[in-house]
């Protein structure tokens, strides 16, 4: 029997993070960059989608996604209000922007050809169900793309914190997520039941003048603390006095900037259809390996023949 997800996000908490990004015009550069790398990979597979769906989109570089497909609904925590303008002034064609959780999607089964999740997925409690719901609302042979921030994201905001409240209060108080490794997330899309999937990495490092302009930088997209087990009393300034000490210490260049690093994975993979290239399988196949490369096949151990052991 399956227990209950662990509840590791605070997703009120996290809603209210969005609906405060929405209404600012901060910088979204994060968001933007991930944008333009997923309409990248979108643009290579050559093809033209008609029902697409975005899921959580933030930022303001949607015209790079929007040509990709004949129509788009929108669904996030929050209605993105720094983005619909732009989707009025541009004649996009979203037909729906659609307040809803990727935790609880109310899409019927087969209901898109195109899927794209943008820097959301990380902050689900139940990402193992959310790719479920994901994989059946596309239609046989839809492809579903996502970007999301992964284990190394804010490594160096993570030790300041940690051995700043190690030397002043004597532990740590959770403070930045605990993103998903790469390693883990090809896995976690075949279980769910994706065809062809397919995990990669990018990194991204900014540096900042001030820790500061950093804060300002993640309340823009929304992505400040919003774990359940957060401490609730506000950041002292004697902490944060100790963090920057911290992160300057620790991690400052030769100029005195401070680098933060931003781990982005992007998933793919298709909805099974039986025209889709399926892997051999083991023992199938018509030639060994060695001949193939032209090479001297030997048991573990054994050293080719005219050769001896150094």
């Amino acid at each position: 029997m399956t227990g209950a997800p662990p509840n590791i996000y605070d997703r009120r908490a996290y809603r209210a993070r969005q609906k405060r990004a929405a209404a600012c015009n901060g910088e979204t550069i994060l968001a933007d960059l991930a944008i333009s790398a997923l309409a990248e990979r979108i643009s290579i597979v050559n093809r033209r989608f008609e029902n697409a769906l975005d899921l959580g989109l933030r930022g303001t570089g949607f015209e790079d996604l929007s040509a990709l497909a004949e129509e788009w609904t929108h669904a996030a925590l929050t209605v993105p209000l720094q983005n619909a303008q732009k989707f009025k002034d541009q004649n996009f064609t979203a037909k729906n922007f659609i307040v809803a959780d990727e935790e609880a999607l109310p899409f019927a089964e087969h209901s898109f050809d195109l899927i794209v999740s943008m820097l959301s997925l990380h902050a689900v409690n139940d990402l193992p169900g959310a790719l479920v719901q994901i994989r059946r609302a596309l239609k046989p042979d839809g492809l579903f793309l996502a970007a999301m921030f992964g284990g190394d994201t804010l490594s160096e905001l993570r030790a300041s914190f940690a051995n700043a409240e190690t030397k002043i209060r004597g532990g740590i108080s959770p403070r930045v997520a605990p993103f998903a490794d790469i390693r883990d997330l090809g896995g976690l899309l075949q279980r769910a039941g994706f065809a062809l999937p397919v995990a990669d990495v990018e990194r991204t490092t900014l540096f900042y003048r001030d820790i500061g302009k950093l804060f300002l930088d993640l309340r823009s997209i929304g992505e400040t603390n919003a774990l359940a087990a957060r401490a609730r009393s506000p950041l002292t300034r004697e902490l944060l006095g100790a963090v920057v000490s911290e992160y300057a210490q620790r991690f400052a260049d030769a100029d005195g900037r401070l680098p933060a690093t931003f781990e982005i994975i992007f998933l793919a993979g298709w909805a099974p259809q039986e025209s889709q290239q399926k892997p051999l399988k083991p023992g199938s196949a018509k030639m060994r390996l060695a001949d193939a490369l032209g090479t001297q096949e030997l048991p573990t151990g054994e050293l080719p023949t005219g050769e001896k052991p150094q």
